[in-house]
């Protein structure tokens, strides 16, 4: 088995290893990753791999170095298990890795991993999900976009929810992640807003998100005082802490709700700072899951989550450009890009184990 290791503590050192596989038990399932995404989704669990518990899903048995999760496509190639024979194709969430051993149990619409480990963690990433053989760009945009989207969706569903704050303008910090276009897209559907969309970007990456016309208006993080002082929401993807200072001491009051969503700044994020305005509050995906499951009934809010990133994954090819890597040890270099900000908006990363 190989698998890349990520410094816990330093999480831009990686190193990749080989280790043997280990005996299937009763009830259990081996699964070789035929193929997996590499998104800012990556960074974030890693930085945030001790608070929320990422780091636990996959457990090394190496001190002080962790798996990250990635999602993506793999097949059952041996079983003990009376739920999935072998050549059963799933989608879920996976170990930086070329294996994987699960306890699944049957449930609606696939698959969930039983694993004693993995009992206290979010249902959400315990779930497999069967998937026909297709081509390898289906699978590609599946796993590159899907998590993502599916994220952007919650976060639009989650801003109806509460009406918006009363916000008339909703800012999205890091516009040019995928996670953020996607926001921006959701948000640009409803034909009755009565938000602006406001994208903030770093200078290189502006030219591409006003090319998705999703924003009313794009600005660089060093035009944050350009931003209108009327009541409004701001969703942070990035956990820049210089950002969020500068546009909580711009807003004050008229800052009605303040979101954190995503660490791909990890290296400006200060866990605690005195801000003018509300204190920011961590957006769990999961939790909205939870809440319309609970309200809707299960199934629902999965129908409309698919519905939503195919939506936008339509029209993929005219903005984001797939590359593909082969082998494990591949996997370091654009994981190392995305840990260092390196990594291009139109770029999809894909390995091939």
């Amino acid at each position: 088995m190989q698998r890349i290791l990520v410094n816990q503590t330093s999480i831009a050192e990686t190193r990749a290893e080989n280790v043997d596989s280990a005996p299937l038990e009763a009830g259990q399932v081996r699964l070789a990753l035929e193929s997996f995404a590499l998104t800012s989704n990556n960074v974030t669990y890693a930085a945030a791999g001790f608070d929320i518990g990422y780091w636990q899903f996959f457990p090394s048995g190496t001190e002080g170095w962790g798996i990250v999760p990635v999602w993506g496509t793999a097949k059952v190639v041996e079983s003990r298990s009376d739920v999935l024979e072998v050549g059963t194709r799933l989608y879920g969430f996976y170990p930086m890795a070329d294996e994987v051993v699960i306890t699944p149990s049957a449930a609606q619409g696939g698959f969930v991993d039983i694993a004693e480990h993995r009992a206290k963690l979010p249902l959400i990433y315990n779930q497999y999900t069967p998937v026909r053989s297709g081509s390898d760009a289906d699978d590609h945009l599946r796993a590159i976009l899907q998590p993502l989207l599916a994220t952007s969706f919650l976060l639009f569903d989650w801003l109806q929810d509460n009406a918006y704050f009363g916000a008339q303008q909703i800012i999205i910090g890091s516009a040019s992640s995928k996670t953020g276009l996607g926001l921006c897209k959701y948000l640009a559907e409803p034909a009755d807003r009565a938000y602006r969309i406001v994208g903030l970007t770093s200078a290189k990456n502006r030219a591409f998100v006003e090319g998705l016309g999703a924003c009313d208006s794009v600005l660089t993080y060093d035009q944050i005082d350009d931003i209108a002082q009327v009541p409004s929401v701001y969703v942070d993807m990035s956990g820049n802490s210089d950002v969020k200072m500068a546009l909580h001491t711009h807003l004050g009051d008229s800052l009605k709700h303040s979101s954190a969503v995503g660490l791909s700044h990890w290296d400006h994020f200060a866990p605690t700072q005195k801000l003018a305005g509300p204190k920011p509050e961590f957006f769990f995906a999961p939790s909205q899951v939870a809440k319309r499951r609970a309200e809707w009934g299960p199934g629902e809010i999965e129908k409309q989550i698919t519905a939503a990133w195919k939506r936008i994954a339509a029209d993929a090819s005219t903005w984001m450009n797939v590359q593909v890597y082969r082998g494990i040890a591949a996997a370091e270099a654009p994981y190392l890009a995305l840990v260092t900000g390196q990594a291009a908006p139109t770029t999809g990363v894909i390995i091939r184990p």
